[in-house]
């Protein structure tokens, strides 16, 4: 017994683990959740910039997109009245709605609306007496 005893004296000081103290656990975390803010915000600021930007662009792009729509409407009508004229027998209005169809270009007959008839009242209503 006495030998362990003189064991134990001469392993030399025992170190002891150190547990970190609170505070010092603290630090690292408001850094990482102070980048994580600033990140997440610069990223926000990103895309309200971006969106900005692609606003301006599609005003921007209005005044042509409604160019093009008059022009397709141009389109549609002189295609319409050179199939009438093609109906009619018009010998060079067929010869381009021909080239027209080869290309692919399907050429459907303008349908107008057809107004529904509006139906008398099935009683005569009686003139005001005078």
């Amino acid at each position: 017994m006495a030998e362990e005893i003189d064991n134990v004296a001469d392993a030399g000081p025992v170190e002891e683990t150190k547990v970190p103290s609170a505070s010092a656990l603290k630090a690292p975390f408001i850094i990482t959740l102070a980048a994580l803010l600033l990140y997440f915000v610069f990223q926000t600021l990103q895309m309200v910039v971006e969106r900005g930007n692609l606003g301006m662009v599609k005003a921007n792009q209005e005044s042509a997109i409604q160019e093009a729509q008059k022009i397709q409407a141009q389109f549609k009508t002189l295609i319409a009245k050179t199939s009438d004229l093609a109906k009619q027998g018009h010998a060079g209005a067929k010869m381009i709605m021909e080239g027209l169809q080869s290309q692919g270009l399907s050429v459907a007959p303008e349908t107008k609306e057809v107004l529904p008839e509006t139906k008398a009242p099935s009683k005569a209503t009686p003139a005001p007496s005078k």
